[in-house]
């Protein structure tokens, strides 16, 4: 029986998750949509937005708080400058899990795309692209 197991260990050290979670929450921001298991979609949600909480106030302890956190400048200036801008006036809620059909070839776990649920991915992938030869 699992009593008072809060979180889950995923078969790794508390280093070894701790730098799971900052890779994770970096590449989430920075690509706005991941393709990841089931099961790390899960146990890292939680962490994903309070990091986007935090980023809904530009105050330097908070800034602080994100680098300490992720330890990369960029990511966390785009926390603070588009996407927590973005979700201002939303109460949470930022994230969304969709299951994908079928299973890692590898070891078998369950795929899922983990995304923020505002992004512009899909737009930008599908936007047409300006055919240079055309205009002339």
């Amino acid at each position: 029986m699992r009593h008072r197991y809060a979180r889950k260990r995923m078969g790794r050290t508390s280093s070894h998750r701790a730098a799971l979670r900052s890779n994770f929450i970096c590449s989430v921001i920075k690509h706005e949509r991941v393709v990841t298991t089931l099961e790390r979609a899960k146990a890292v949600r939680r962490n994903v937005e309070k990091v986007i909480t935090l980023g809904k106030t530009k105050t330097r302890p908070n800034i602080r708080r994100a680098l300490a956190l992720l330890g990369d400048r960029d990511v966390v200036r785009k926390l603070f400058e588009e996407i927590g801008p973005r979700y201002a006036n939303r109460p949470g809620g930022y994230t969304r899990t969709l299951r994908l059909s079928g299973y890692r070839i590898g070891d078998g776990g369950s795929k899922a795309i983990f995304e923020l649920v505002d992004n512009n991915v899909l737009e930008a992938q599908l936007a047409p692209q300006e055919d240079v030869d055309a205009e002339e």
